[in-house]
């Protein structure tokens, strides 16, 4: 059995399901999202959603309580009536909330999450899959991070933000889902797997994952074709030595593994603090939790 396939069934096969928080930027109903998300409760663990209303895409860490909604929901997913948070009647873990992807996020954290857990917080939070790459400059204005990066700075809960290249918005009920949507949840689970496999803590204090998938399509056409690649935000052209991988102490840019030829996926440890690249020995740790899961470029 392939590494992907086994980390994906962990949870499955006995590893305990975890209690997930998860947000976006492209809207509560969007297809990217509603399939990770279903992906991860197959998996065995218990999500919460909690993503903006409409899609808010490029807000960054904008955050503001939420205002009421007096008009439909994206896609026409929820009917306006006032309130500004609500829910899917007949999946209450389905939530919306009528503002920014970062408040969506803390009102996921403080609010909505444990009403389903007991009054605990989530022990990992997940945003996206976007609509779209987030890397290099976009990370600092992408709403997608924005939401990872709250949880990570603001609650200490190990984060990742996940982002895909091929593009086009699709509603959660749409009659002809994409093959992105299928195989970005499959690959979303898979790392997310890992880092559960892993053990606590999950991630370092203070840092991200900010996690990009190419294209789908030709030779990129399943979740087995792609190799995941330990890679950092900016260019790093004044920074100090990266964590040794791969024969350097400079890992990959994000870009530079988005552009390669062939199935890479780009794995950046970020600073929750000011978005770029975290410290050598805090990208150490994550070498080595996924070390069975990561590839070199080429």
């Amino acid at each position: 059995m392939r590494l992907q396939a086994c980390l994906a069934l962990l949870p499955v096969l006995g590893a305990q399901g975890l209690r997930i928080i998860h947000s976006n930027d492209d809207g509560w109903a969007e297809l990217y999202t509603r399939s990770f998300y279903d992906a991860l409760v197959a998996s065995g663990h218990d999500v919460v959603l909690s993503a903006p209303a409409e899609n808010k895409s490029g807000s960054g860490s904008l955050d503001a309580d939420p205002s009421p909604r007096n008009t439909q929901c994206q896609y026409g997913s929820c009917s306006g009536n006032g309130a500004p948070i609500g829910r899917n009647a007949s999946s209450p873990r389905l939530n919306w909330v009528n503002s920014f992807p970062a408040t969506s996020m803390r009102y996921g954290i403080e609010t909505i999450g444990p009403l389903f857990w007991n009054g605990q917080s989530p022990e990992l939070a997940v945003s996206g899959p976007n609509v779209g790459s987030n890397l290099y400059l976009q990370v600092h204005f992408s709403g997608t991070v924005g939401a990872a990066v709250f949880a990570a700075k603001e609650h200490n809960i190990p984060a990742i933000a996940f982002s895909g290249l091929t593009g086009g918005t699709q509603a959660w009920n749409t009659s002809t889902p994409s093959a992105a949507s299928k195989v970005y949840a499959d690959l979303a689970t898979t790392l997310t797997n890992a880092v559960i496999a892993s053990g606590k803590p999950y991630l370092p204090e203070g840092v991200f994952l900010n996690v990009n998938f190419p294209e789908v399509g030709g030779q990129c056409a399943e979740a087995s074709d792609f190799k995941f690649v330990l890679s950092r935000i900016n260019v790093g052209l004044f920074s100090a030595p990266d964590v040794q991988h791969c024969g350097s102490t400079r890992l990959p840019f994000d870009t530079a593994v988005a552009l390669a030829k062939g199935c890479y996926v780009s794995v950046s440890v970020g600073d929750a603090n000011d978005k770029t690249t975290a410290p050598r020995e805090k990208q150490a740790v994550v070498r080595d939790k996924l070390s069975n899961l990561l590839t070199c470029l080429p």
